[in-house]
């Protein structure tokens, strides 16, 4: 019976933590692989109409949550993958209360889009929201390092959510390197007037299609 509960669990117990923690770097990387696959298999389906490789993608990706969920994170295809590719870096713990809660929301969406596209066998603009969602998700979390599911735990547990990312549900002043300046924020926004007037002034030199680079060298361009 021991032995079953060590193996069921959710988190692990390190020395100086009062709750069960993750390790947010193996996290980060398994969510880059899966944001990897199920984009490649999204842009198979917009551009060739194919929806096989989706229905593949959808089938792992809900495998894997359901190890997570229901099992132990640390049997989970996915985290083992990001461990070995992290192994070399020092650990970011984060707790598992919070991590549970975003990943029993990808359990659901997950489980949405399953039924919805392998029971079902059916495309529209439900399924396609939601997959939208899971790839914010994801994408938010290997290249920001913010669980976004994590956001919403404290809306629904009065304790306080401990152990996040970056110490980010920590109080504390940022530090000057953290400072953006109003000269900052300018030239984000004089970037986006760039972008906007570069749409504006060449959108119809970028629109011709490409000529062959050897057609070019070779002077026998068709005019």
């Amino acid at each position: 019976m021991r032995k079953i509960s060590k193996t069921i669990q959710f988190g692990e117990h390190v020395e100086g933590y009062t709750i069960p923690v993750l390790n947010e770097r193996e996290i980060r990387a398994a969510a880059g692989i899966l944001f990897l696959i199920m984009f490649i298999a999204i842009l198979v389906v917009i551009f060739t109409g194919n929806f096989t490789m989706l229905k593949y993608a959808v089938t792992i990706f809900l495998t894997d949550i359901i190890i997570r969920v229901l099992i132990n994170p640390k049997f989970s295809p996915f985290l083992i993958l990001g461990r070995l590719i992290v192994r070399n870096q020092v650990p970011e713990y984060v707790g598992a209360p919070q991590k549970k809660f975003a990943w029993i929301i990808g359990l659901i969406l997950s489980s949405l889009i399953f039924i919805l596209s392998n029971v079902v066998n059916s495309y529209g603009p439900i399924t396609a929201l939601v997959c939208l969602i899971c790839l914010v998700f994801l994408f938010w979390e290997t290249a920001f390092g913010i669980c976004l599911g994590c956001k919403f735990y404290g809306w629904f547990y009065k304790d306080k959510v401990q152990h996040c990312p970056g110490e980010v549900c920590e109080l504390k002043d940022r530090q000057d390197i953290q400072r953006t300046s109003k000269f900052q924020i300018l030239i984000i926004f004089g970037f986006i007037v760039y972008i906007l007037l570069m749409v504006f002034l060449f959108n119809d030199m970028f629109s011709e299609h490409p000529t062959n680079l050897w057609d070019i060298i070779n002077g026998t361009v068709e005019e």
